[in-house]
């Protein structure tokens, strides 16, 4: 009787080990014809009012923009070539693109480079000329990605939608807006009627730009800190005068400074807060002059800038 009992236990075992590896098998193999299915599958999306559609899932990514290379960065995207400045990967993103391969510059991306790399989509930029977007558009979708501030949450939603990491990009939008929210109530009482100024230094010139522009959003509509007029009345990059700032008297100023922007003026920025005038300023007496607060390559317009010009608000006028 124990012979049989023995006997008839190992059938079942036996049995149900089979059907484990049967139903592990047939697991296996539906996985995969998901996986198989959904890199075949095409899809479409809608950015900024015009659908651009693909034959399958997306794995090769080209960035042909910097404003790309920041959205990438936060949303964790591989790509198989990036922009260089000065012959190399931009060193604030270097550590997210370490080893890719450089595809020229911002201006005019190599397309013979880009073409080797046999690319699924181009992040190009709504700044190209119209001869540079259609050499890349012969060679995959190229998204015109925008490098207006206002819209951040369209780039970062389309690249997230494109790459699979749509929730990690509705995630990065909700922290933001959380975070900006309790800054725009912290900062309303301090800096309520006071004047702060982006300025940033190119050839040697001190510029600012209208309130919708570079990383002017998050104070001016994120954070609801006043307009100044100056801001109001500029429709684009306006040169800043050293007599017309110490007029404006702002009580606190973001510095922005890039070497490679000012070559032809190298010690511009020293220049400028040695300057006797400058010195006078409120924000210079407060010391409330913040230079490069974030990293002056930034773009301003993309969830990278905001979240970090966000933290350098928080960090420099609420401590």
């Amino acid at each position: 009787m124990k012979k049989y009992l023995t006997l008839f236990l190992s059938v079942v075992l036996a049995g149900s080990l089979a059907a484990c590896t049967n139903k592990d098998t047939t697991d296996k193999n539906v996985t995969e014809q998901n996986v198989t299915e959904n890199e075949d599958k095409p899809f479409t999306i809608n950015y900024l009012g015009q659908e651009y559609s693909f034959d399958k899932k997306v794995e090769n990514v080209v960035l042909a923009s910097l404003e790309g290379m920041e959205d990438a960065a936060v949303l964790g995207v591989n790509a198989v070539g990036v922009l260089e400045v000065a012959g190399e990967v931009p060193k604030y993103l270097a550590e997210d693109f370490k080893g890719v391969t450089l595809v020229g510059d911002k201006m005019s991306p190599n397309a013979e480079v880009i073409l080797g790399l046999n690319p699924d989509v181009i992040i190009g930029s709504s700044k190209f000329k119209e001869e540079v977007s259609d050499k890349l558009n012969k060679i995959a979708v190229t998204l015109p990605y925008s490098h207006i501030s206002a819209n951040w949450k369209d780039n970062l939603l389309a690249l997230g939608e494109i790459t699979g990491k749509k929730d990690v990009a509705n995630k990065l939008i909700s922290d933001y807006e959380e975070k900006a929210s309790k800054t725009k109530e912290e900062l309303s009482s301090e800096y309520k009627d006071k004047d702060v100024l982006v300025i940033r230094i190119r050839g040697g010139i001190m510029y600012v730009y209208p309130a919708d522009v570079y990383l002017n959003p998050v104070l001016y509509t994120d954070l609801g800190v006043k307009i100044p007029e100056i801001i109001t009345n500029s429709k684009a990059q306006a040169e800043l005068t050293i007599e017309t700032l110490a007029e404006i008297n702002p009580d606190a100023i973001f510095l922005q400074f890039e070497d490679s922007e000012n070559s032809d003026a190298p010690e511009a920025l020293n220049q400028l807060l040695e300057n006797p005038i400058f010195k006078s300023i409120e924000a210079s007496k407060n010391n409330k002059v913040f230079v490069n607060s974030v990293d002056p390559l930034a773009q301003g317009g993309t969830a990278w800038s905001k979240v970090r010009f966000l933290d350098a608000v928080v960090e420099n006028l609420l401590k």
